[in-house]
């Protein structure tokens, strides 16, 4: 499984991704974010399914990328190039990869801006090749394993939050799928796009770096637990507490 988010705030783009790969029993570590700069072209793309679909897709668009970059002024156009090479990868293994019993899958997600963009912008790939664009009312997408951190992004994101809220909420919600989710884990690729800056951060963090970040976390969550207003658990558990004995 994967997890990989990235979320759309006014001032950019941040997302996330863990680099963990399980394959059967075995689970080894590989980057499944990648990044195309070049001059006014900034974009990344995460990745989300089988290795293999990927790694050809991938390597379709990157050769096109560095052969015809120019001609993608506006970051659409290079979305729909890479789900032409989706479409070209089902094609060649479609057939071979679903009589071995597995799916032809691959979730994408592309972001940042090109020369033409008014601003920033970010696209969730679909394994058929279709793509949406996300828009100021939902600002993120996750690909891989979604339903743990959900509700924390659901809860603490919105297109008006700083680089800084969505980096912790992102983080917090990759806390929360790897806790939940044995084949999530560190380290984790961040990527930070400021809008209009033609300019891609790229950090990696390992578990260590993060683990003082993880212990106040658990300690507040602990806390405001007992800090819960509890008045309402009385209509169940006050006809117990006035039995003798208990």
């Amino acid at each position: 499984m994967t997890f990989c988010v990235a979320m759309k705030i006014e001032s950019g783009i941040v997302a996330i991704s863990d680099s963990r790969i399980t394959s059967g029993t075995e689970q080894t570590l590989a980057r499944k974010v990648t990044v195309h700069q070049k001059e006014n072209h900034s974009l990344f793309l995460m990745t989300s399914g089988l290795r293999s679909v990927r790694d050809k897709a991938l390597t379709y668009f990157e050769e096109a990328l560095c052969e015809t970059d120019e001609k993608f002024e506006k970051l659409y156009k290079a979305v729909n190039h890479f789900t032409e090479q989706i479409r070209k990868v089902a094609e060649e293994d479609k057939p071979a990869i679903e009589d071995s019993g597995l799916s032809f899958n691959l979730h994408s997600i592309i972001g940042g801006q090109l020369e033409k963009d008014d601003e920033h912008k970010l696209y969730l790939v679909y394994p058929q090749g279709n793509w949406i664009e996300v828009t100021q009312e939902t600002p993120y997408q996750i690909i891989g394993e979604g339903s743990y951190g959900k509700p924390i992004l659901d809860l603490g994101l919105c297109y008006a939050s700083s680089p800084i809220t969505a980096l912790k909420v992102g983080f917090l919600a990759f806390d929360a799928t790897r806790r939940s989710a044995t084949d999530v884990g560190f380290p984790i690729d961040v990527v930070y796009y400021p809008k209009d800056s033609y300019k891609i951060i790229e950090y990696q963090y390992e578990k260590n770096d993060l683990e003082e970040v993880c212990a106040w976390w658990r300690e507040r969550l602990r806390s405001s637990l007992e800090e819960l207003p509890a008045s309402w658990t009385n209509n169940v558990l006050a006809p117990f507490n006035t039995i003798p004995g208990r």
